[in-house]
């Protein structure tokens, strides 16, 4: 890289900094400071003593050029946070900005940085992460948005019917779904932007569960339906079998097969799973536990709550009041096997105010129970390699990943808890 070391004046808002190349070439090439630079990032020639002029906030810039320095962040109290935020924003700095508030996802070293209260008539219901490290909450017919640093962006809804899922397709734009008339179980789902709150797409569907990939997947009574995100147009279609007469309560697109898992898990005590192959319509692999729902086999501790695919180990990964357990997607008997979990209340293990809810993330298990998050690693995912626990909120309702951060809801006030990697240190 031809990178000159040059001192360079800038002129912002009246005030002079002086500063090098070498450390405005730490913004990315997308940045306002990218266009300085030729290809091989050598300064764009300039006359002697010119300076560049900035109709900015100075005190603002003063943070950001010196995270651009050392990056550390450093914000003096006469800065508010929603001034630098749109400040970084105009300058092409929020991912600097963001590496520096906290670091890398790492399960081991996460601490609670921020807890929101939700102010709602309604108790909270889901949390989905965003991928830039926002989320949306719903709280009955709502959907309130998150930035990342946790400024509320205008409530969705889809006239006002009750949220019953939430699906991100990128940082822009959020897929909603909503029971249109509850005693017949339809459904609207909207394709929204997440910041101004607008509605860009809205589509009639009886399902209620959504999911996204380069395609919008809903699940629908008997049936998974597939929407194209740009036109807003159903484009397929699959069906379930012929017994199977619920909606999915859980759809998780699996790219390594290029199949869906459609779970049903909340139906009295029916559990159900199929993988749908959508390139010919077929129903590739299934399990239920109608084998085991005679009184004398059933065992109220072995019911499934949650389920995850395990692309890498050909299996699936549920939840139950045993703890974790596996089945085998090669096998033909479909039998779990199960880790029991020390989940911290053996007394009333089978009881969960609210379900056991499981997610996959970098290679390990994260599986919430009560007021704990235990993650699990290991071959077998047997080895309890930490557990994220908080003093407030009480039970866990949802908890989510993404853009490098936790969100936990709780059951109590509406809370939820935001958990984050501290910055490493700058040597």
């Amino acid at each position: 890289m031809g990178m000159q070391t040059d001192k360079l004046r800038l002129n912002v808002g009246g005030k002079i900094f002086e500063t090098t190349a070498t450390t405005l070439a730490n913004a990315s090439r997308n940045s306002v400071f990218g266009a300085m630079f030729d290809d091989q990032w050598n300064l764009q020639p300039r006359g002697v003593n010119e300076e560049y002029f900035i109709d900015r906030n100075p005190d603002c810039f003063s943070v950001l050029l010196d995270l651009l320095r050392t990056g550390k962040l450093h914000v003096p109290p006469n800065v508010p946070d929603k001034l630098l935020y749109n400040e970084a924003l105009f300058y092409g700095l929020l991912d600097n900005l963001r590496s520096a508030k906290w670091g890398r996802f790492d399960d081991n070293h996460l601490e609670v940085t921020s807890s929101v209260r939700c102010h709602a008539p309604q108790d909270c219901t889901a949390i989905r992460a965003s991928p830039n490290g926002g989320c949306a909450v719903a709280h009955g017919s709502m959907v309130h948005v998150y930035n990342w640093m946790l400024g509320k962006h205008a409530p969705l809804n889809l006239d006002y019917r009750i949220v019953s899922d939430i699906g991100w397709i990128d940082s822009e734009n959020v897929v909603v779904s909503a029971y249109q008339r509850l005693e017949e179980g339809d459904v609207a789902m909207g394709l929204f932007s997440s910041s101004t709150g607008d509605l860009t797409h809205r589509y009639e569907v009886k399902g209620r569960t959504v999911g996204a990939n380069l395609v919008v997947f809903a699940s629908c009574i008997g049936w998974i339906g597939v929407w194209d995100q740009v036109s807003g147009k159903q484009i397929d279609f699959c069906s379930a079998h012929s017994d199977w007469p619920f909606c999915a309560d859980k759809i998780e697109w699996l790219n390594g097969n290029s199949c869906l898992l459609a779970s049903v898990l909340r139906r009295s005590d029916l559990r159900q799973m199929s993988l749908l192959d959508f390139r010919d319509r077929s129903t590739v692999w299934s399990w239920s536990n109608r084998d085991y729902r005679r009184k004398d086999v059933y065992d109220e501790k072995k019911c499934i709550y949650d389920a995850i695919a395990m692309e890498e180990s050909n299996s699936i990964c549920v939840a139950g009041g045993y703890g974790l357990g596996f089945i085998d997607l090669r096998s033909t008997i479909g039998s779990i096997r199960w880790n029991p979990t020390n989940n911290g209340n053996k007394k009333h293990e089978h009881y969960f105010q609210y379900h056991p809810k499981l997610t996959l993330h970098g290679g390990h298990v994260f599986y919430s129970s009560y007021g704990n998050i235990s993650v699990f690693s290991g071959p077998d995912y047997s080895i309890l390699a930490s557990r994220l626990a908080s003093n407030c909120g009480g039970s866990i309702r949802d908890f989510s990943i993404g853009g490098d951060r936790l969100f936990a809801l709780h059951s109590e006030e509406n809370v939820f808890n935001v958990w984050e990697t501290p910055p490493p240190p700058v040597i």
